[in-house]
């Protein structure tokens, strides 16, 4: 299988995983779908996304390298207040998602109980990685701007997640042709433009965001999903000084380039780490997550693992509580 083929065929997986999990995390399906009853009704459009709670504030600010308009969303709990410290989670959306995908799944409850202002950026695009050197970093900015929004087919976005994925998969790592086992890299790739655009984003938002709020310095937190979850954790290791908390569901680490190989988590070695990770995820192997998971434990970092059996890569997203509270009991020091 060719690198472009390859390359096209996981964009369409993980598009397509990434749009279903955003409409609702879908019931397990069958292999087979039951037959048909004489005369039934059509089968249901696509669920529509989950309606997103109307506390959730949508903005925009000029993104200077470019001069795009980045949109992002923010939820505050009515437990932040200006004369007290608040704590602040970063949440990232997986491929083919938006500003507002992470403001689902629980997010803006579990942010409200705990007393969370709760940021979800673009990454400047649908597809950005987030600073990871990915190849797949494209396209233009803001919310449609990404791959598959005038780019390369999305692919699968009605299938069960993992449609459209190439069959054969490498140690941990994406698809890699009929028994192909894709070599881990030893070495760090170099981010692309885009890709560092993404990053820029992210890091501008915050930054606006600790200017706006009284924000605690102690209680700052990251995580995300996918694409995202890679993000979660390249950011989290690349700025480290920042963070008291790094959150990654179903991480999308081989498409992102990064591996515990060539990107240690040594600089993060203090920050409390929680990952999840379905045992039946067919875009994300649980073996490559274990592997994270083992090197954290090589550091004595403080770690939560969640490995749903059944699991795939969009019902983990009912997770996202679960990391809230993880981030609930740890502070920096």
């Amino acid at each position: 299988m060719g690198t472009s083929s390859f390359r096209a065929g996981l964009i369409a997986a993980l598009l397509g995983a990434s749009l279903i999990a955003s409409a609702q995390v879908p019931a397990p399906q069958t292999s087979e779908p039951p037959a048909a009853a004489p005369n039934a009704a059509p089968p249901a459009a696509p669920r529509a996304p989950a309606p997103l709670d109307p506390r959730v504030q949508q903005r925009t600010y000029t993104f200077k390298d470019t001069n795009e308009v980045m949109p992002y969303a923010v939820f505050v709990s009515s437990k932040v207040t200006k004369n007290k410290k608040n704590p602040l989670i970063i949440a990232l959306h997986g491929l083919g998602g938006d500003q507002n995908t992470m403001m689902r799944f629980g997010a803006v409850q579990a942010a409200e109980d705990g007393g969370y202002i709760l940021v979800t950026p673009m990454g400047y695009n649908s597809s950005g990685w987030y600073g990871a050197p990915a190849s797949m970093a494209a396209g233009t900015g803001g919310a449609n701007g990404g791959v598959g929004m005038g780019g390369p087919p999305r692919g699968g976005a009605g299938g069960p997640p993992g449609a459209g994925r190439p069959p054969g998969a490498g140690p941990g790592g994406p698809p890699g042709g009929p028994g192909a086992a894709r070599p881990i890299p030893t070495t760090l790739g170099v981010s692309n433009e885009v890709s560092q655009r993404s990053e820029k984003d992210v890091m501008t938002v915050l930054d606006m965001i600790r200017k706006e709020f009284n924000v605690d310095n102690k209680r700052i937190y990251i995580m995300g999903h996918s694409m995202g979850g890679a993000g979660a954790i390249y950011l989290g290791v690349k700025h480290a000084s920042i963070w008291a908390g790094i959150g990654a569901i179903a991480p999308a680490h081989a498409p992102a380039g990064i591996f515990p190989q060539n990107y240690s988590l040594a600089p993060a070695k203090d920050i409390p780490m929680i990952i999840v990770q379905g045992d039946q995820d067919p875009l994300v192997p649980v073996a490559g997550v274990r592997q994270w998971i083992d090197q954290m434990k090589e550091l004595h970092i403080t770690n939560q693992y969640i490995e749903r059996a059944g699991g795939d890569h969009g019902t983990v997203l009912n997770d996202v509580p679960q990391v809230i509270a993880f981030f609930n009991q740890h502070s920096k020091k």
